[in-house]
Parts: structure tokens; sequence; C-alpha cells
């Protein structure tokens, strides 16, 4: 749901009633990942996608009739091998859909508000929401914050739980929100949603209706919400340029940076979010980077290279990938051994950059590096799916729930 939270905040400030249709499990070759979300308001108006078209006639109905009852549903939608025209995914996957009206008045939409709030101003939080267990909790809500606070979105005053995910202290006192059951339930659900948060991962887990593995078992889908990954593009050259218009794409926060003043320039790059002129070592030694940043070498220049790809190979970050030919990769991987690079971090250098797709071109070149950077993040081969007997999709977190039916 958090994929569409611009127009849904749109919509809670406009008080439109609404239902939303979230991906909660999926399972073999499913078109959308946890947390896809179709959403339909009270004039019919549809927004978002659950399935890339497949059963999107069946889930806007489910949600009118939301509209209409006020009653949440958990439905299964999967391929029949026994009627071909059966409502299903054609592509032969299976997914499960929680559909939950989100009306003024409901008592879930305080919550649901805050989160879309919250996502559409991009900031980092997590909406957790039960999806199956007893009937008096199923559609209850609680948002994380980065800060490990908690609260039940309500307006009058926010945060009512300060649990931190490191077991910070727990005000019962004023503590009046949340899923409304074992106060434990709020604390380990915060606890949980803060990792997934972390890992800026959406999926499901299980766990006991006391917060433990005690009282009836409940699941919880868990919508991470965060500000978009960063990509640095260091050397401000034609391929550069390309690769920012790939970046911006595939939704990363683009930087990028040179020492030069006369390349790195806004009429060169204006679709970069940021350009540093900076001499590369002392830019990536002063910025922000985590386990989802990229960083793409263009310079290939060793004066450049060796003190950028010395001090990133030892970041923790997802990527590092270094354009050069073999020729300039040999003599690179020499000078960084020189200066002290292990042979272990040499391992986490992708060099030449990219896969081998035959690119020439600055934008074929741009495609080779970013298909490379998907695969590594998903873990695909970069083999050709024909002939392959891999999976389609690598990042499946979850297997998927029951159909449960109608809930309250």
């Amino acid at each position: 749901m958090l994929d569409i939270a611009e127009e849904l905040n749109r919509w809670v400030e406009q008080g439109r009633d609404f239902a939303v249709a979230t991906v909660v499990a999926v399972g073999g070759s499913a078109p959308r990942r946890p947390g896809a979300a179709l959403a339909v308001d009270a004039d019919g108006t549809a927004i978002g996608s659950v399935s890339g078209g497949c059963v999107e006639g069946a889930v806007y109905e489910l949600c009118r009739q939301a509209l209409e009852d006020g009653e949440a549903v958990l439905e299964r939608f999967g391929y029949s091998d026994d009627d071909a025209f059966a409502v299903g995914l054609t592509c032969g996957g299976i997914i499960d859909i929680l559909v939950t009206p989100v009306r003024v008045g409901d008592p879930v939409r305080p919550v649901i508000a805050a989160g879309l709030k919250a996502a559409a101003a991009g900031e980092a939080a997590a909406l957790a929401r039960i999806v199956s267990g007893p009937t008096h909790l199923v559609g209850r809500a609680l948002l994380v914050r980065a800060d490990g606070s908690y609260d039940n979105g309500s307006h009058d005053g926010g945060c009512h739980g300060s649990g931190s995910r490191g077991g910070g202290s727990y005000d019962s006192g004023s503590y009046r929100g949340g899923f409304g059951a074992h106060p434990e339930l709020d604390r380990t659900v915060a606890a949980e949603a803060g990792a997934f948060l972390d890992a800026g991962r959406t999926g499901t887990l299980e766990i006991g209706e006391q917060g433990s593995r005690c009282g009836a078992p409940l699941t919880v889908l868990v919508e991470s919400s965060v500000p978009a990954p960063r990509m640095i593009v260091f050397g401000a050259i034609d391929f550069a340029s390309a690769l920012v218009r790939v970046g911006k794409f595939l939704d990363y926060h683009v930087t990028v940076c040179d020492a030069r003043p006369v390349f790195a320039t806004r009429a060169r790059f204006p679709e970069a979010d940021e350009i540093a002129v900076e001499w590369p070592h002392r830019y990536l030694e002063r910025t922000e980077v985590d386990a989802r940043t990229v960083l793409c070498v263009l310079t290939h220049d060793a004066k450049f290279d060796v003190p950028l790809l010395q001090l990133a190979l030892r970041l923790p970050v997802a990527y590092v990938g270094a354009m050069g030919s073999r020729r300039t990769h040999l003599d690179r991987n020499d000078r960084l051994r020189e200066v002290g690079v292990t042979e272990l971090e040499l391992a986490r250098l992708r060099s030449p950059i990219g896969l081998d797709l035959g690119a020439r071109t600055p934008e074929e070149t741009a495609l080779s590096i970013a298909a490379e950077i998907v695969a590594a993040r998903r873990g695909g081969s970069g083999v050709p799916l024909t002939g392959a007997h891999t999976p389609i999709h690598h990042d499946v977190t979850s297997a998927p729930a029951g159909r449960i039916g109608s809930v309250a």
C-alpha cells in the first residue's frame, strides 16, 4: 500500500472513503511483490495494481464490496488448470490479497493515514497490519518509525508507545494504542517491524497473540517505506549521463561526483539529484552510504580510482563497480594491492563494470551496468531466461498464507 502512498495521502486529505487491496504473500511466478496495492474510492476511481492485470477486475469488485459492508477480506488468487477462464494468474503464480476498507470513522483509518503521510513525505516508516488470526484483531495496525517509536496514528497526540528496538522504555501509563491487545504484542511487532525497516523489506511474520509463541497465532504484514537508495556515479563523462537517466528510472537518488568543475555541471546532468565537485575519495569519506547504496566508478583514471576504490571496497554498500578495459582492470588491481587492499576486498569489485551485452553506446553501457546492479540486488544469474531452469523472480520472502475468507 505504501507504494501508492502519495496518491492515497491526497485521498485522505480530501476526506475520501476508499478500500485498499494489498498483496500479502506470493508463490511461484507472481508478477507483483508483497506490499503492491490497488485502491478504489467511493466514486469508483482506481489507482495502483496488484497483479499487472490478471485479477484486477475481481480485486476491484472486492474493494467495492469492502466499501459497502465495512469488512476486510483475505483472498487467494491462482492459476486454475481446471478452468483456464477462471479468475486467476495466467503466469502460474499465487497471490494472497488483503482488502481493507479505509472509511472516515473506521478505527484503522488514523494509523493508515499516518503511515501514508510519512511515506508520502519520504520518511522511513513501517506499517504493520494483522492479516490473519483472532477475528477481533484482524485488520488492526501499528506504525513504527525509524527511531523505534510506534503509535496508533491517532489525531490527538501521536506516539503512544516508546518501546525501542534496542529494548528501550515503555510508558504503560500513557499507552492506549497499537493493536489493543497484549502490550507485549505491540513491543514485539515494533521490534520485528524495525528490523524489516532497517533492511527496507516488506513481508510477513508469524507471532503469538501475546507477543511470543503464546496465544493464538497471528500473521502480520509489515510494509516498509524508506527513502530511495543512493547511486553515486564517479566521473562526469558521457557514459555517466546515460547512467544517471537509468538510475532515476530505477528510483535511485543519483549523485554525480567529479573533481573537475568544467565537467560536473547541472547543464550536463540535469536529471541528477546532486552534483558534487570534489575529489571522489574525499566525497565518499564524508557522505552517508548504507547497505543499499551502489557505487559506479567511471573515471578509469588511477589517480582517482585507487584512493576511491581503496575506501569503497571497505564500506558496507550493495555494489561497487569500476569501468575500464581488461588491461586497465589488471593494472588497477595491482595498484590496489600495493596500497593494502586484500584479495577478499578485491573480490567485491565488479570490474569491468556491467554485464556482457555487447554494449557500445553510452545508453547500452548504462543498461549493462544497471542490469548487473539489479542482478546483484535480486540474486539473478545474468544468463538468458530462454533455456534456463532458474526462477524468474528471486526475491520471494514468504510463502502464501491460507485463504481466510471474510473477517471483521
